[in-house]
């Protein structure tokens, strides 16, 4: 009897271990499906033989991505990084639409980086793009990296190559908040100021809330872009 159970345990056990080896190859199956799009789409728009970012930004053609998909808004990049990736917008009633769709609208785990659907790029003051925080610095994962301050010194500087033009930012802040509670900071709330006060205020909070001292800063008129993705050192961060 002893034996039947033994047997019958060590057989869920094998069992358990191929259903959960499946799991991981298909995993892996549909995320390096999704990292061979965004290498496709980067070929269309980059390049293969980029040399510098300055070269870079020269060959990126934003029209080409918005004839196959006219939700896409922009590429944002980061030198030196993994962030190299398609930004997606949709209107209201597609909330979040690419949280777990690819740029070609089929379904991802790993998503597509979007804007959040109140902003504007053109009107917003501040300009909120949402990733998903994926292991091994895929990616907004490699936002991760910020902070340690070392990291910053070296990658300061987010392009933001639009339909509507071409951006260079500079970070003034990296910072963590509890999400969506009545005390901590709703930085996604923050999109148009009504006035320079309104503008100054969100910049104050946001320069008190960073791990550490960039040494730059926003004046009012000048347009703010934020990358926000999970962390995971206390929940819904």
């Amino acid at each position: 009897m002893n034996n039947k159970i033994i047997i019958i345990l060590i057989i869920l056990l094998v069992a358990s271990l191929v259903t959960s080896s499946i799991y991981l190859y298909m995993q892996y199956k549909e995320d390096k499906k999704q990292e061979d799009i965004f290498e496709e789409l980067s070929n269309v728009i980059i390049g293969e033989d980029s040399e510098s970012n300055e070269e870079t930004n020269n060959k990126v053609d934003i029209s080409k991505l918005y004839e196959e998909n006219n939700d896409f808004i922009g590429w944002l990049q980061i030198e030196n990084t993994n962030i190299s990736y398609p930004i997606m917008q949709t209107e209201k009633e597609r909330k979040d639409y690419y949280l777990k769709r690819n740029f070609y609208k089929q379904y991802s785990s790993l998503g597509t980086p979007y804007i959040a659907e109140y902003c504007n790029v053109i009107e917003s003051d501040n300009i909120i793009i949402y990733g998903h925080h994926i292991t091994n610095n895929k990616m907004f994962g490699e936002l991760e990296n910020y902070k340690n301050k070392n990291f910053y010194n070296n990658h300061k500087i987010i392009n933001f190559n639009t339909i509507y033009g071409n951006a260079d930012y500079e970070i003034i802040a990296v910072f963590k908040t509890i999400a969506y509670t009545n005390t901590d900071f709703k930085y996604y709330n923050f999109v148009k100021a009504e006035t320079e006060k309104e503008y100054n205020n969100f910049i104050d909070k946001c320069k008190r809330l960073s791990l550490y001292e960039t040494e730059k800063t926003a004046r009012y008129g000048e347009k703010l872009l934020t990358l926000s993705t999970c962390e995971y050192s206390n929940k819904n961060r």
